[in-house]
């Protein structure tokens, strides 16, 4: 019996031990609800636009609570809308409840209302029937804040005595903002800031008044006016009237700009290559001076002459990318990026777009900057018949853009050939009109 009692006790004394294992108890399995799904349709959208001589929907909210559903006879509820006529964006929304002697009143002009607005308001109506979305948007765009106002009482104490209080006008809200842009914006932005309210400070009665003065001490130079007039009307590049050398009179730097040089660089290399290059993708202008570029001695010189004819090139073949009958022969000729741009801007008045044809003013423009870089290459003595054939047109043509320019034409074995006398002198206008009339 002793011993019965001793393992009954030894067993207890196991239960109780704290570092015996406990009994782990079953986890419960919570049921999974299934989440509802909300059905969806596609819906035509039809958006209406504000209409002066209808009212669009008004939406409005009640500041203290009242709920006007609760109305026994919730139409007995009388609504008006109040529009200023001089003022026609300044409403005035009222609302009066049957039988209380209390206005909820909101406007578009006081309170909320003047705050600033980084959104738009529109009433969305769903017709599950026709499957259509029809948005309209809300009376003056906003959502009216309606305050309630007991009837007979004197609020114009309470509230702004003009409207230059209660609706701020552009120039206030900017000076406000001004004010807090100073005090919690960056260094950097601030310094912004001033420079741009300095240069609009310059645009003032004061600083124009300044300028006219300036301007009647400006002494116009007329030379340099009548050499635009004359360059814009021709359709001619930048020329000096005044030069003493052909080089001068059509100044190169002008037309190709110190940055292009490298661009133009193609039949220069192809030089170095020597008989194996191939020159069938050049004009026929190129190609009768391959030769005399081989046979230039000076390097300069043969670097200098190379490029103009690869800016030539160019120039014909953006030419024929925009003729109808000069496409199939550009097809492949890449401009570079920085000339194609430029001939865009300079040649097309849609810069960035293909068009069928270039205008004729800009296409004699760019007639104009193909010659005289013709006779650059030629030493100002250039036979027209090639480039003629280049440009698509008939040799007559062709003589009429050369005296355009001021050269000269005459005859060399029984070829015509265009030279350049200087000082310039430009065909009278007259004369230019009988020969358009024959």
């Amino acid at each position: 019996m002793e011993s019965d009692a001793e393992d009954t006790k030894s067993q207890l004394t196991q239960n109780q031990d704290p570092s015996t294992p406990k009994h782990k108890h079953k986890k419960r399995k919570t049921k999974k609800t299934a989440v509802p799904t909300i059905p969806t349709f596609q819906a035509a959208v039809q958006v209406f636009p504000e209409h002066p001589e209808k009212t669009p929907p008004i939406v409005a909210h009640f500041s203290s609570g009242f709920d006007p559903t609760k109305n026994p006879d919730p139409n007995s509820t009388k609504i008006g809308l109040f529009r200023n006529a001089n003022r026609t964006k300044r409403v005035e929304l009222v609302v009066h409840p049957d039988g209380t002697n209390v206005d909820f009143v909101g406007t578009s002009y006081t309170g909320a209302a003047t705050s600033d607005q980084y959104c738009n308001y529109a009433l969305g109506v769903l017709d599950k029937a026709t499957q259509t979305l029809k948005i309209t948007p809300l009376v003056s765009n906003k959502i009216f804040r309606l305050e309630p106002k007991v009837r007979g009482y004197n609020y114009s104490d309470k509230e702004p005595a003009s409207s230059a209080m209660g609706e701020l006008t552009a120039q206030e809200k900017a000076e406000k903002q001004m004010q807090l842009h100073n005090l919690y914006g960056t260094k950097k932005s601030i310094r912004e800031s001033k420079k741009m309210q300095s240069l609009k400070q310059a645009d003032g009665p004061d600083s124009l008044n300044d300028l006219d003065a300036k301007m009647k001490q400006i002494v116009v130079n007329k030379e340099a006016l009548e050499s635009a007039e004359t360059q814009s009307s021709r359709h001619i590049p930048p020329f000096n009237e005044s030069a003493t050398t052909p080089q001068e009179a059509y100044p190169l730097d002008k037309i190709i700009i110190t940055g292009e040089w490298d661009d133009i660089q193609d039949i220069y290399n192809k030089l170095q290559g020597g008989n194996d290059v191939k020159w069938d993708a050049y004009p026929n202008f190129v190609l009768n001076r391959i030769q005399k570029l081989k046979d230039i001695r000076v390097e300069e010189e043969k670097f200098k002459l190379a490029c103009i004819c690869t800016y030539i090139t160019h120039l014909i073949k953006f030419k024929d990318q925009y003729t109808m009958d000069g496409v199939s022969s550009a097809k492949g000729h890449r401009i570079p990026s920085n000339l194609r741009n430029k001939f865009l801007n300079m040649f097309d008045p849609a810069a960035g777009s293909r068009r069928q044809t270039l205008s004729r003013e800009k296409t004699n423009l760019l007639i104009s900057y193909v010659l005289v870089l013709t006779l650059h290459v030629d030493e100002f003595q250039t036979e027209l018949t090639d480039i003629a054939k280049d440009l698509r047109m008939g040799e007559a043509n062709v003589k009429d853009h050369y005296e355009n320019l001021g050269c000269k034409l005459t005859k060399k074995k029984g070829k015509p050939v265009a030279t350049l006398p200087v000082p310039l002198k430009f065909p009278q206008e007259q004369r230019r009109r009988k020969k358009g009339k024959r």
